[in-house]
């Protein structure tokens, strides 16, 4: 399999950014990590051999780079102005910089992202602001309130990042473009440690399907729980029917 390491710089945040790339052609995949925010997840977690046979046959493309999720929502220093333009810049990294340099190396513009628990959030966040460039989002085990990662504040600035508080005030232009570009797949489990993920994932769908967005719930049973070996067959299964029908 052909896998590449990089600091690639980032204009946006001011600093290298981690990133892998697995494979060298297919369907270009952006994988963003859990709250550990490391470009190396996928591949300690044994998700990038899950997919090994599709991306050793040029089906598919992932590239994994690392998140900001320390400085902005797992630890609280700092004033909230300030960590939701980290937020801002990192949101500016992917969609200015390592998108558009997808575009290039894949040659395909139908990236799909994906992530699970915080990673999500990330995920789902990007595809819904952003349609035309990140048509499609998938979130494992979501964490879709920003405000838990706050202490329950609500700013403007935090609301924006918030996709389970915006997602039921969508309206005019900018939701015509989500529902004539984006598709939304929220998976979870019901086993352990699944609770608040399960009611978010709820609660995002119904505010999803509210505004006429196109989503799909995918909820696992009550043996599935809130870990990595889980996470990685879901990963494989979504994959594999979404990769040629999406």
């Amino acid at each position: 399999m052909r896998r590449h390491y990089e600091r690639m710089p980032s204009e946006a945040l001011g600093r290298p950014v981690h990133l892998w790339r697995y494979g060298h052609s297919g369907r270009p995949v952006l994988a963003l990590p859990t709250a550990g925010g490391y470009a190396h997840e996928w591949q300690q977690q044994g998700v990038v051999d899950a997919l090994g046979d599709l991306i050793d046959a040029g089906r598919l493309c992932i590239y994994q780079p690392e998140t900001n999720v320390a400085e902005v929502w797992t630890h609280s220093e700092g004033s909230l102005p300030a960590r939701m333009a980290r937020q801002d810049a990192y949101e500016s990294f992917i969609l200015s910089e390592l998108v558009p340099r997808i575009w290039r190396e894949t040659g395909r513009r139908d990236v799909i992202v994906m992530g699970a628990s915080v990673g999500a959030m990330y995920a789902v966040n990007l595809a819904l602001k952003n349609p035309e460039r990140i048509p499609r989002a998938i979130g494992f085990s979501g964490r879709y309130q920003a405000r838990t990662f706050t202490d329950g504040r609500m700013t403007d600035d935090v609301y924006f990042h918030d996709p389970s508080s915006y997602v039921w005030n969508l309206q005019g232009e900018h939701l015509e473009r989500i529902r004539a570009h984006a598709h939304i797949t929220l998976v979870c489990g019901q086993g352990a440690f699944e609770g608040n993920c399960l009611r978010e994932t709820r609660h995002l769908e119904q505010g999803l399907r509210a505004r006429g967005v196109p989503v799909w719930a995918d909820i696992w049973g009550h043996d599935v729980a809130h870990e990595w070996q889980w996470w990685r067959r879901q990963i494989r299964y979504q994959v594999l029917h979404r990769l040629d029908r999406w």
